[in-house]
């Protein structure tokens, strides 16, 4: 198969979809990588380390498009790039459809097969191809945190972990999966005073057991929500519905409660966020401010750590890019259902419910792609 790389063009984003090591692993099977000259900067990764891996480096992301059977990159394609996709190629991605009419319908337009790198799901319906950019933006969401609670920059001035006979600052965490774990160990690390709430009973009496003393559990409710966010100082929104939108479990009204100064953290913001008053913001530009409440809602936090978060993703999508090059994506999916869920648009048809129903648009069921 011949596999295209472009270099990501989104605000900030530099991040590249395979590491030199990655492509290796690909070419010693007989297949063919293309690079677009400098994607893999931004990461540390030179075209010189990608031609010693035996990829072959293309100048324009023009002509990356045009040769490759299947594209792999790191976020959705964007508007520049629609005119480029041609019908029948695979794009290999993170899409978030669900948060972006405008996306999906020029990914139905370009009759593409589009695999969702966020709605990969094993058996246990673990996210296996997630999980690695949600434990990098778990972690950061609490290191930004903290930076937007000092005061120079529309916090309310106070340090995280506190000092001797000085109270840690109290930090609310909404969801307790992949990000909202990891959140809560950064903070708890940082000696904040934490709070991780979500919906699982079981899920939280696993935390309870495993995490340090000064992280607490609670059942998230709105009751709960409402009374927790008052005296909050750092707030982070980690809940997940595969596919489709975030649940809002903060509203506009609810702001007008906090402290002045508080910083809400919306990791969820690519999901079209948990938070009502949440927009996708860029690393160039990451804050704005509603009543006196710091919202950060950077839509791509781990590219903004790009060398650890390229080797962490190659590491985890290598093995599906691998079994994708060998067989076809078809005979790919019918032999690993961790794949199917992956497919979000194929050929012009939305064979995923939930992107369906977020547009009300019509689905398909998958299976009319992968029956024999």
């Amino acid at each position: 198969m011949i596999i295209g790389i472009p270099k990501e063009i989104k605000n900030n984003e530099n991040r590249v979809a395979l590491t030199p090591a990655g492509a290796q692993e690909l070419i010693k099977r007989g297949h063919e990588v293309y690079v677009q000259h400098t994607a893999g900067e931004g990461s540390g990764f030179l075209d010189e380390m990608y031609e010693e891996a035996g990829v072959k480096i293309l100048p324009t992301i023009q002509d990356v498009y045009e040769i490759a059977e299947m594209i792999m990159k790191v976020k959705e394609p964007i508007e520049e790039e629609y005119e480029l996709i041609k019908e029948g190629q695979l794009l290999f991605t993170y899409f978030h459809f669900a948060s972006y009419e405008p996306l999906t319908k020029a990914m139905v337009k370009s009759k593409s097969i589009c695999l969702a790198y966020e709605t990969v799901e094993r058996a246990d319906k673990s996210l296996p191809l997630l999980i690695p950019m949600s434990e990098v933006a778990g972690r950061m969401a609490v290191q930004k945190g903290a930076n937007y609670l000092e005061k120079p920059l529309g916090g309310r001035g106070i340090l995280l972990g506190g000092v001797p006979g000085v109270l840690p600052a109290k930090v609310l965490i909404l969801g307790a999966g992949i990000v909202g774990t990891q959140a809560a160990w950064m903070a708890a690390g940082l000696g904040a005073d934490v709070t991780i709430m979500d919906v699982n009973l079981q899920r939280l009496r696993y935390l309870a057991d495993v995490m340090p003393a000064n992280v607490n559990t609670m059942m998230s409710n709105e009751f709960n929500i409402r009374k927790l966010i008052q005296n909050h100082d750092l707030i982070i929104g980690s809940i997940l519905i595969p596919g489709a939108k975030a649940t809002k479990l903060i509203t506009r009204d609810m702001l007008k409660t906090m402290l002045p100064g508080t910083v809400v953290v919306d990791v969820a913001v690519d999901q079209g966020g948990c938070i009502e008053t949440s927009r996708p913001t860029t690393h160039q530009d990451p804050t704005f401010v509603i009543d006196d409440v710091v919202h950060y809602c950077v839509a791509n936090m781990p590219g903004a750590v790009p060398y650890t978060s390229t080797l962490a993703l190659t590491n985890a999508t290598l093995p599906y890019a691998i079994q994708i090059a060998n067989k076809g994506w078809k005979k790919a999916a019918q032999e690993n259902a961790e794949l199917v869920p992956g497919l979000n648009i194929i050929s012009g048809d939305i064979v995923y419910q939930a992107v369906a129903e977020s547009f009300n648009m019509e689905y398909t069921p998958v299976s009319k792609y992968l029956a024999d």
